[in-house]
């Protein structure tokens, strides 16, 4: 295969291209579902292609393909498309410097997932749904697992090879009560699948979901006849899940530099920030707020070897104390502000291009107990798990609801709950009012395995990490307060 890679590679020289690469991505998926105790889907699939990028006069070209047979004429294809795109060039693209390597990278696993038969996958989801159907009366239980191995194999013709084997593991449960008026929801470790990790299935074990079936079967029953949680300026703790998508769609979007630079625009938007503003001393939140983009951390779902312009991963601080100092880069965007790419340029599979995708955007973890963010506390709520979420096209507007809200009184949890709790504000504002986060022992990693973007779209497996947060005098409820 490297012979073949190679010659690939000489071709693109040969066409003139001052720069290529070719990416050969093999990658098998697993997922599992159960819906009241029975399978509802079992899926197993393969996707094996390779995808040829090339620099000609500093414009873009890119084709792929699955047939391996005949590679010359797919970096015939690309050289076409980038002759093209002169056509239209309105500047050329320059790419920032970067080390050559030749490397290998395997994600750390101590059991390999597919290597756990269904039986036994299908046997903890069921136990799972069994143990919440015991401890309440519920209306649907569902559970899921998800598994993917991926095999990657990157060459340019700066002279970098790059062999990359990448595991993912994932699972989750939920619990849901139906009125004829309503419906509620309790998922654990977090909504829209659970929780996902570049991991093995130990990862899978760790999340011990028989163990919490119980805890969020009761949640759901309450919440059916909670009260709607009442709307006002009120103070809020944020969990550690409802944290994560906090930091994706605020931060992390927001940070994108292809985004800042308007290549988004026309489907998934642009950004309040400018490319200029990490010059500007621009104050994105409180002095508690440290954000940083690391795709080194073991077991986040955005944790890799090397991106997809063969830069090595690392971690860069994006926001210092609350202060914006850098953005998530690729080499072509990276170039048009002075900088090196942090290595976030990342494509979803062998069909598609590289673009700028987050790596695990992590809130980085205070000094403050639980106990001592809740005491801090008269009059508000403690808000958990995702339920639904809107952001305007700049990053800039929100609104976000969860599945349930802890009443606080008086710095005590008072044992009551409320469903429904929706909150809004505004990107810096909302930031800027952060006045604690939990310390490391609460501090969470959550796997975002869905996260879209690009034009045509791409899903990209992203991680964000936070423990609980406190905010002050946010707006809650959807009515206009004065």
């Amino acid at each position: 295969m490297r012979k073949k890679i190679e010659m690939v590679l000489e071709r693109i020289r040969a066409c003139g291209a001052e720069y290529g690469d070719i990416r050969i991505i093999d990658t098998i998926k697993e997922s599992i579902t159960t819906e009241d105790q029975m399978v509802a889907d079992i899926i197993d699939s393969r996707s094996k292609g390779v995808g040829i990028r090339v620099i000609l006069d500093g414009s873009l070209g890119f084709a792929a393909t699955q047939d391996l047979s005949n590679l010359a004429e797919t970096v015939e294809r690309a050289i076409q498309i980038a002759q093209a795109g002169r056509m239209l060039q309105k500047e050329k693209i320059v790419l920032s410097a970067k080390e050559i390597v030749q490397d290998e990278y395997q994600t750390p696993i101590e059991i390999d997932p597919f290597t756990i038969s269904k039986e036994d996958k299908i046997n903890l989801l069921l136990r799972a749904e069994k143990a919440m159907r015991e401890a309440a009366k519920l209306s649907r239980t569902t559970g899921s697992m998800v598994f993917q191995r991926q095999d990657k194999i990157y060459a340019d013709t700066e002279g970098s090879y790059i062999v990359q084997r990448l595991y993912e593991s994932g699972a989750g449960i939920e619990a849901v009560v139906n009125s004829e008026t309503d419906s509620q929801i309790r998922s654990y470790p977090n909504s829209s699948g659970g929780n996902h990790a570049t991991a093995g299935y130990e990862f899978v074990e760790s999340l011990k979901l028989v163990e919490n079936a119980p805890r969020i079967a009761i949640e759901a029953e309450r919440l059916i006849n909670a009260e709607q949680c009442p709307s006002g300026h009120y103070d809020l703790i944020i969990d550690s899940s409802q944290m994560a998508l906090q930091i994706h769609e605020s931060i992390g979007h927001a940070t994108e530099l292809d985004r800042i630079f308007g290549s988004e625009a026309a489907y998934a938007g642009m950004s309040f920030l400018l490319p200029g503003t990490i010059n500007d001393n621009f104050k994105y939140g409180s002095e508690f707020v440290t954000v940083v983009a690391d795709a080194t951390i073991p077991k986040g779902l955005g944790s890799f070897g090397y991106d997809d312009d063969g830069v090595k991963a690392q971690k860069t601080v994006l926001i210092d104390k609350g202060m914006l100092k850098n953005y998530q880069t690729s080499r072509d965007t990276a170039s048009k502000i002075g900088q090196l790419s942090n290595g976030t340029n990342r494509a979803d599979g062998w069909s598609n291009i590289p673009i700028v995708r987050m790596t695990n955007i992590n809130l980085l973890p205070g000094s403050f107990e639980l106990d001592e963010l809740i005491k801090g506390i008269d009059d508000g709520f403690y808000l958990c798990t995702n339920k639904s979420w809107s952001i305007d096209d700049k990053r800039l507007n929100f609104q976000f609801s969860c599945e349930i809200a802890h009443e606080i009184k008086n710095g005590k949890l008072t044992g009551k709950i409320y469903k429904n709790p929706i909150y809004t504000g505004i990107t810096p504002k909302f930031w800027g009012s952060c006045d604690g986060v939990g310390n490391e022992k609460h501090w969470i990693l959550y796997g975002v395995p869905n996260c879209g973007k690009g034009q045509p779209g791409q899903v990209a497996h992203v991680g964000h990490g936070s423990a609980p947060a406190r905010f002050r005098n946010v707006k809650v409820g959807v009515e206009d307060v004065k």
